[in-house]
């Protein structure tokens, strides 16, 4: 009986072992090799974007028409309608073609720029009718959603210009123990295609991958383990009772040997 138990011992640590290996990010691979992670991403500007831009000059007169906001107030004060404190956030939507339509400029392309591209571009078309100019960019809908087994599934905000998929499950309230580690499904659309991609966040290569760090409105999904899929099958409530049943078995065997 004591040998039984010690093989049954030794083979619980085993898979407890294996078991680790699967469960822990970043355990497999030589991560002081890879940490350095060359990658340099740069989100893109796209379609439905919504940006917030503010232009600045040195005679702040002169930027004045070239913000939303200044001209809707001039208009609220030409008809009584309030004043700054009624109004609401003004910003730019990027259309199917890619463009804003900004006072005083028209229609420009912005979809396919990263921000800096996009105040730059600006800049450059200001410059043309104001001395210095400074442009201000943000986007207001910057977002990704995490579904699946994760603490808290839904939309992730981003405040900053990029997030990691580590950042994003850790705003999720993490994985559940009942996630798959190795096959993360991250969808992603590139100028209106599609994609599915799986990742592997036991490997400790996800770093240089190009989905290590998530574009805007990808949604990230957890798919759930055998165990999870088992117990939605035969119902929690068996699981719990065979494992029960089996340290009962355990404690009689060791109490009677």
């Amino acid at each position: 009986m004591i040998k039984k138990l010690v093989v049954f011992a030794f083979a619980m640590f085993l898979f407890s072992c294996n078991s680790n290996k699967r469960i822990v990010y970043l355990s497999n691979g030589d991560t002081s090799s890879n940490a350095s992670g060359n990658i340099e991403y740069a989100s893109v500007l796209q379609s439905d974007d919504n940006l917030l831009i503010t232009v600045t000059a040195d005679e702040p007169a002169l930027a004045a028409p070239f913000n939303m906001m200044y001209l809707i107030m001039q208009s609220n004060e030409m008809t009584g309608s309030g004043g700054a404190n009624n109004m609401p956030l003004i910003s730019y939507l990027i259309d199917q073609k890619g463009e804003i339509d900004f006072p005083q400029l028209g229609k420009v392309k912005l979809a396919g720029l990263t921000r800096i591209e996009a105040e730059n571009k600006l800049k450059a078309l200001l410059k043309k009718q104001i001395q210095n100019p400074g442009v201000n960019l943000r986007v207001l809908n910057y977002k990704v959603s995490v579904l699946g087994e994760v603490m808290r599934p839904g939309p992730v905000p981003v405040v900053g210009e990029r997030i990691t998929i580590f950042e994003a499950l850790s705003q999720a309230g993490d994985m559940t123990i009942y996630g798959k580690r190795k096959e993360i499904m991250v969808i992603r659309e590139v100028a209106g295609v599609k994609s599915v991609a799986y990742v592997d966040i036991t490997d400790a290569n996800i770093i240089n991958s190009p989905y290590y760090y998530l574009s805007r409105n990808d949604v990230v999904y957890v798919k759930p383990n055998k165990t999870r899929v088992n117990s939605s099958v035969i119902g929690p409530n068996l699981t719990v009772g065979i494992s029960a049943l089996s340290l009962l078995v355990t404690i009689i065997a060791l109490s009677t040997r």
